[in-house]
């Protein structure tokens, strides 16, 4: 079948692995299902698999891709859950020690199907087409999980976004917006703090810029270019919830800063099933679009790694077949 690949890891040379080609058919064991996919957005996890980070060597070639949306064998229209759990773990998904995300030990879903146990597809809402539904798996519920699970924000109170233009930044734009809260965002160039301000955010500014007033909360995924920001623009007792470093996984924790204003440091990793299906209900509730910044045929996947690479994105990449 069609897929799109790492034929092994280069940590200095990502893109050099990535293969266009043919990977053999997937067996389908019991209890999974095959889904042929319509559409699969990219993640930085995808670049990371093409490093060689988080994925050991002998699990190459490895087809990319850790969320998506297709079509079961009976024509039910479908959302993929990445987090493959251990048969026997209950409780949190993300808490599960033997937990792994398509990429990391079972082939991604840049392709023409991957198979996934069954408890891992979900209805796809009628109102989102496939490449939107392709979205939701993990950019989104990621964003869904820090706001609306580990920051204990409400309504009314102030958020600021770091980084305007990537997948989970833009959907905690839009979901903050329509929950209620006022959201700031920062962004590198004036192009990508007027996408953020397109999809509401209240207002926006220059990386490291001095904030009107000090915030109740900060989303991270950028790591060590905008920590010490993301901390000094904290109200005292206020939150910071990181899921992702970028830039860098070490910045100087400035302690002092975090016990003398008890700030509190949160640690967010993708979501559960659960939290997949109640993001899936609120975006229909509420009439969200997810923004797509680039829709590509999965043939031209390579142009849309350079791109993410480059960190020129706009919303979220995503491939269609």
């Amino acid at each position: 079948m069609f897929a799109v690949y790492a034929k092994e890891p280069n940590a200095d040379d990502p893109l050099s692995s990535l293969v266009v080609g043919e990977r053999p058919d997937p067996e389908v064991p019991e209890g999974w299902v095959r889904v042929s996919i319509r559409a699969a957005s990219l993640n930085m996890h995808d670049i990371w698999t093409l490093r060689g980070v988080g994925i050991k060597p002998d699990q190459f070639p490895m087809i990319l891709g850790c969320d998506g949306a297709g079509v079961l064998e009976d024509g039910t229209e479908v959302v993929l859950h990445s987090v493959i759990n251990d048969p026997a773990w209950r409780g949190d998904d993300t808490l599960d020690p033997k937990r792994t995300l398509l990429t990391e030990k079972y082939q991604g879903t840049f392709a023409d199907s991957v198979v996934v146990p069954a408890r891992n597809v979900l209805p796809k809402p009628a109102g989102l087409s496939f490449a939107e539904a392709a979205t939701m798996g993990t950019a989104w519920l990621t964003a869904y999980r820090m706001l609306f699970v580990k920051s204990g924000l409400r309504p009314g109170q102030t958020m600021l976004v770091q980084g305007a233009s990537g997948g989970v930044a833009t959907a905690l734009v839009q979901l903050g917006r329509a929950a209620g809260f006022r959201v700031w965002v920062t962004g590198r160039t004036e192009e990508k703090r007027a996408l953020a301000e397109q999809l509401g955010a209240h207002a926006t500014f220059e990386p490291g810029a001095r904030l009107p007033e000090r915030v109740d909360a900060v989303f991270e995924t950028v790591g060590k270019a905008t920590w010490s920001h993301s901390l000094k623009s904290l109200k005292p007792g206020g939150i910071v919830v990181v899921s992702g470093s970028t830039s860098g996984p070490d910045p100087s924790a400035d302690l002092q800063r975090v016990f003398f204003l008890q700030l509190r440091v949160v640690g967010s990793t993708m979501g559960t099933r659960d939290e997949l299906a109640d993001l899936l209900s609120y975006v229909e509730l509420a009439g969200i679009r997810p923004r797509i910044g680039a829709e590509l045929p999965m043939t031209e996947a390579a142009s849309g790694f350079a791109d993410m690479l480059e960190g020129r994105t706009s919303g979220k990449i995503v491939f269609t077949r």
